[in-house]
C-alpha cells in the first residue's frame, strides 16, 4: 500500500513545485510587460524651442499614447547639450531617456576628456530619429558656382575666414573636414551661435560658413545669402535646388547633423527595443513625417543597430579631425 502511494505523492509534489515556480514568475514578467510604470522622462539638451526641444515634444505625445504613460519632456540646457546627456547616463530608474544631438553621442569625450560621460560607455542607442545636411552658405553678392568659389577659396588661402558658433561644434569640424578635402585654408572665427554668424557673412567679416538648412535657406529666400553646395552626398529633399558639394568637386564629402534618442546602459535591452519599435513606427507616419520635414529634418527612423553604425562612422570621422587639428574646446 505505501509503495503505491508513493508515485502518486512523488507526481503530485512535482507538479505543486513547478506550479509554484511559475507563479513566481509572473510578477516580474507582469512588471515587464508592464513597463512603463509610471511617466517616461525624456531629457533635452537644449531650451525650449530649440529644435532638439521642438523635436522631443512632437514625439512626446504619440510615444505617450503607444505606451499608455505620459511622456514628460525636461529642458536640461547647458555645455552644447551634455548637462543632460551626463543626467540620462546616471539615470537608473529605467524611467529616463534622452533626445540628443550627433556631438552627444559621438564625439564629446574625444574633444573634451573632462566630459563627465562617455557616450559610448554609458549611452545605449535607441533610435536615430532625424537628419540633415548643412549648407555651405556665402555672401549673397557672389555669383560664383560653387567649383569656382573654392577655387578661389583656394587662392586664397588663410585670406579668407569662416565663421562658426563655437570650437568643437558639427559645423567647426566639419569646416575643417572641408579644408582637408578640398584643399582650401580660410581662418576659423568663432561667434556665439548661428544669427552673428550669419551677420558676419552678411557684413563681409567672414566668407563662408557650415549652416542648418533652415536657418541656412531662410536667409537665401529672403537675399541674404547664397548657398553653393550642401553636404550630402547628393542632393537632399530639404534643399533640392542647391547642388552638393560632390558637384563642386569635393568627392566622397558627408556631413550630416542628427538626433536621436538614448538610453543609460542600465536600461533594460527589452525596454530599449519596445521604445526603438515605437519611435520608428512614428517618425515613419505620415502626418509627423510632414512635421519633422518642416522643421527642417529627414526622418530617419533606424533601430539601435542603424543609430550604433551611424555613432561609429561618425565617431571615426570627427576624432580624425579633432586629433589632426588637436581641436580643443575653447
Amino acid at each position: 500500500m505505501t509503495q503505491a502511494r508513493h508515485p502518486i505523492t512523488r507526481r503530485h509534489a512535482l507538479a505543486t513545485a513547478a506550479a509554484l515556480a511559475a507563479a513566481s514568475v509572473l510578477p516580474a514578467a507582469h512588471a515587464q510587460a508592464a513597463w512603463p510604470s509610471r511617466p517616461l522622462k525624456m531629457v533635452v539638451g537644449f531650451p525650449g524651442g530649440s529644435s532638439p526641444d521642438l523635436t522631443a515634444r512632437l514625439l512626446a505625445e504619440p510615444l505617450a499614447q503607444a505606451l499608455g504613460q505620459p511622456v514628460v519632456v525636461e529642458n536640461r540646457p547647458g555645455a552644447g547639450g551634455n548637462i543632460a546627456a551626463a543626467q540620462v547616463a546616471r539615470a537608473d530608474d529605467d524611467h529616463t531617456i534622452g533626445l540628443m544631438i550627433n556631438g552627444n553621442m559621438t564625439i564629446a569625450k574625444i574633444l573634451n576628456p573632462d566630459t563627465t560621460y562617455d557616450p559610448i560607455k554609458d549611452l545605449t542607442p535607441v533610435s536615430l530619429i532625424a537628419t540633415a545636411p548643412l549648407v555651405l552658405s556665402v555672401p549673397a553678392t557672389v555669383t560664383e558656382s560653387g567649383a569656382a568659389y573654392l577655387a578661389a577659396a583656394k587662392a586664397a588661402g588663410d585670406k579668407w575666414n569662416y565663421g562658426t558658433p563655437g570650437v568643437g561644434t558639427v559645423g567647426h569640424l566639419g569646416m575643417e573636414l572641408l579644408k582637408s578635402r578640398a584643399g582650401i585654408a580660410p581662418v576659423h572665427v568663432p561667434y556665439p551661435g548661428n544669427p552673428q554668424v550669419i551677420a558676419a557673412i552678411i557684413g563681409g567679416q567672414i566668407q563662408m560658413s557650415l549652416l542648418p538648412p533652415g536657418l541656412a535657406m531662410a536667409q537665401v529666400r529672403g537675399g541674404k545669402l547664397k548657398a553653393i553646395g550642401v553636404t550630402s552626398l547628393g542632393r537632399s529633399s530639404l534643399v533640392p535646388d542647391v547642388p552638393s558639394l560632390a558637384d563642386a568637386g569635393v568627392r566622397d564629402f558627408q556631413l550630416e547633423i542628427w538626433n536621436a534618442v538614448a538610453a543609460p546602459n542600465s536600461l533594460p535591452k527589452a525596454h530599449v527595443n519596445k521604445l526603438a519599435t515605437l519611435l520608428t513606427e512614428i517618425v515613419r507616419r505620415e502626418d509627423i513625417r510632414q512635421k519633422i520635414f518642416a522643421q527642417g529634418w529627414q526622418v530617419a527612423g533606424t533601430g539601435p543597430e542603424g543609430l550604433a553604425r551611424r555613432i561609429k562612422s561618425d565617431t571615426a570621422a570627427m576624432t580624425e579631425v579633432i586629433q589632426r587639428n588637436n581641436i580643443r574646446p575653447g
